[in-house]
């Protein structure tokens, strides 16, 4: 047997372990198709929300501004200002609209009094309400807020807000803010005992799926998701799981030692994981990593893409929204996006 014929045959036993051990999942470009023009998508500070109704109306919300505009042409409106009194925002956290008729919802805190208001697609008061306080300041790292009112989202009815203080995930709420429900429990983090950690790690993304249901996603700590019914109850848990997330998952502490100041204990800042995450019109969840990474998992809970979003430049969006026509409005730089290309 001469060592050339040798070597085929060592090469074809080792073919099938060459093909079990298939290599990580190619990570897909989605290239901008669109989105508003250079001229206005910089004329604003901080927009963490690009959204549009299903009659075309577009609206920006920009966080740095205290601000929300509607976009006509090639000319941005302003229809909320910054303020404390009801009909103005202050420190403004987080927005969503109906896509049915352009009403929308903003969480802000003035005088770090956090407040929930309803306004018409013209930007006219519908109502407002103010959350029961607590004692603490909020801590933003970036775009992601990490205790407080960091995500809402509105069915042009109820409001489901993640307040883990109050024992659940997710919480349900009138436009007047009277309580309807909570669900989902809270994740065994092994620091309970540490009440402000253990919130902390139980911080995430309350998401409808607009083909039932709803999902939550944790942004901090091991990076999980979960799927509940239209009643609350738990489907499925899955774990989020990526080379992207490895380094994160390597260098993630068991402990978040309490730093003190003069005069108060500051909260522990858990770095998270997750930036932002949507839910398309055909209920896939789109999660986007803090490492300017997205995956795509499908209605069962199983990773099907990898993506990465490219504008002018790769981006790190901080916020997602899903036409009804197969778009994703992308922050920042305003960008539009087709899923399937």
């Amino acid at each position: 047997m001469t060592s050339a014929f040798r070597r085929k045959i060592l090469l074809a036993g080792l073919l099938p372990l060459l093909v079990a051990v298939a290599p990580a999942p190619r990570v897909e470009i989605l290239r901008s198709t669109g989105g508003l023009s250079a001229y206005i998508a910089g004329s604003f500070q901080q927009p963490i929300g690009f959204q549009q109704t299903d009659s075309g109306q577009y609206f920006v919300f920009d966080r740095r501004a205290h601000a929300v505009y509607t976009i006509a042409g090639d000319a941005a409106k302003k229809i909320i200002e910054v303020g404390a009194e009801p009909g103005r925002v202050l420190d403004p956290s987080a927005f969503d609209v109906d896509p049915s008729d352009g009403s929308f919802v903003i969480a802000d805190a003035p005088f770090r009094q956090q407040r929930i208001q309803t306004f018409t697609a013209s930007g006219g008061r519908i109502g407002g309400f103010t959350l029961v306080p607590r004692d603490v300041p909020r801590v933003t790292l970036d775009s992601v807020v990490l205790n407080g009112v960091g995500s809402i989202q509105y069915t042009g009815r109820t409001i489901l807000l993640n307040q883990p203080e109050v024992g659940a995930l997710i919480t349900e709420l009138s436009i007047d803010g009277t309580p309807i429900r909570t669900f989902g429990a809270l994740r065994a983090t092994a620091h309970e005992a540490e009440p402000d950690l253990h919130l902390a790690l139980n911080v995430g993304l309350p998401l409808i799926d607009p083909t039932g249901g709803f999902y939550f996603v944790f942004v901090a700590g091991v990076p999980i998701f979960r799927k509940y019914d239209q009643k609350g109850t738990l489907l499925f848990e899955r774990h989020i799981e990526g080379a992207e997330l490895d380094e994160y998952i390597r260098t993630m502490p068991t402990r978040w030692p309490v730093r003190r100041t003069e005069d108060r204990d500051l909260l522990p800042v858990v770095r998270p994981a997750i930036r932002t995450a949507g839910v398309d019109r055909g209920g896939r969840l789109w999660v986007a990593l803090t490492s300017a990474v997205t995956y795509v998992y499908d209605a069962d809970g199983d990773k099907r893409r990898t993506v990465q979003f490219k504008g002018a430049d790769t981006l790190n969006p901080n916020s997602l929204f899903f036409t009804k026509d197969g778009r994703i409005l992308v922050t920042p730089g305003c960008y539009e996006f087709r899923a399937n290309p």
